[in-house]
Parts: C-alpha cells; structure tokens; sequence
C-alpha cells in the first residue's frame, strides 16, 4: 500500500464531509486504480449524498474492465447502500453490456430506494427490442410503496414509452384498486408527461371506483 493510498484512506475516514469529499475528487482527478477498494467500500457507509456522487463519479474515471467486475460483485452485496450505490454508479458509466446484471430480484428488491435505483438504471441500459419484457417486469411493483416510490415506478414505465401500454392496460384491471389505480395514473402521465402525478393519481382512483360497468357507459 502507498504512502498516497495510506493518505487516501485516512481521508475519506475524515469526520469533515468536506474532506471526504475533497478526497473523492482527488482520486477520481488522479484515475488510479489502487483506490478501487476504497472507494467502492466506502461506498456502502457514506452517510453524504454529494460525497456518495463523488465516490460514484471518481469510479468511473477508472478504467471500465477494474470497475465494472468489482460493481457486479457489489450488486449481490447484502448492504443496501452497496446495492443501491453500486447500481448508481453503473448508471454513470452507462455501459449497455451491463443490462443483464440488472436482474428480477434487483427489480423487486426489499429496499424501496435500491428497487427504485435499478428501476431507473433497468429504463437507461435496457437494449432495443427489451423494452416490453421490461415493462411486464414493472408492472408488477405497482401499487407498492408510498407516493415516492410509485412516483419513481410510474417515470420509469412513462420512459419506456409505447411499450409500456399494453402492461399497463391489463394492469388497469387488476382487482386490487391500489395496482389498477396506479396503473391508470401511469397511462395518464403516459399519454401525458406534463400531467401532474397526483393529480392524475386522483382520477384513477375516480375512474376504477365508477367500475367496469360505467366506465363502459361513459366511455
């Protein structure tokens, strides 16, 4: 270990958020990838979201074959934050090679905050022709979690676009009014970007209340 690293080390160990972050800048200034471990394992207990970027960003100034193997092996990790940041940082590199390692269970994480984060890198590295198995993925999160967690879920079907509408129609009908509801607000921020979600959350719940018979009839 270098007297640099040594430095390094200390640093981001520092109880000063600033110098963390000072720290992580230097080394992704510096692209060495002698702090690789480092900055990955300190990755999973960084309370500062600006320094967490920091560390994200300073890995990917390494080179791409150090980097991604040791985030794959951080996507398994059993630490959320190790999860969820190392599924930030791919984000970052945006290498479409890395599509498969967004995997099912990645997508239906027990975390809210890592499902959410593989939800947005799943829509970013999804490859041509993939969109819809991703969005049948998708909808079958609907309904969970609080409003941000379904706000999260609701951008990332409105992202895929076009292939995103036939899941969501069969979702529409779902008999728990919590998914059918969610469903309906997605298509209608789907058909409608600068719809606000609450607002469109509200008519869902409208409409799948009316039920199957006056929809028809208002239709």
């Amino acid at each position: 270990m270098t007297a640099q690293h040594t430095r390094f080390g200390k640093a981001m160990g520092a109880e000063d958020t600033s110098v963390r972050l000072q720290a992580a800048m230097a080394a992704g200034s510096r692209a060495d990838p002698v702090f690789l471990e480092t900055l990955v394992e300190r990755c999973a207990v960084e309370p500062d979201f600006f320094v967490r970027d920091m560390l994200s960003w300073a890995l990917t100034r390494l080179p791409p074959d150090v980097t991604l193997p040791r985030l794959r092996r951080e996507l398994g990790s059993e630490c959320r934050q190790s999860r969820s940041q190392a599924l930030h940082t791919l984000s970052k590199v945006n290498d479409k090679s890395t599509w498969r390692w967004i995997t099912p269970d990645l997508l239906r994480d027990a975390d809210d905050e890592v499902a959410r984060t593989a939800w947005r890198v799943a829509v970013l590295l999804v490859p041509e022709g993939e969109e819809k198995g991703l969005a049948d993925e998708l909808v079958r999160q609907l309904g969970r979690g609080d409003r941000d967690v379904r706000l999260s879920l609701s951008r990332a079907l409105v992202d895929l676009g076009e292939e995103s509408r036939p899941a969501l129609a069969e979702a529409a009908e779902h008999p728990d009014p919590a998914v059918a509801a969610h469903a309906r607000a997605t298509e209608l921020l789907r058909q409608n970007p600068e719809a606000g979600f609450d607002a469109a959350v509200e008519e869902a719940k409208r409409t799948v209340v009316l039920g199957p018979e006056r929809r028809v009839a208002e239709a």
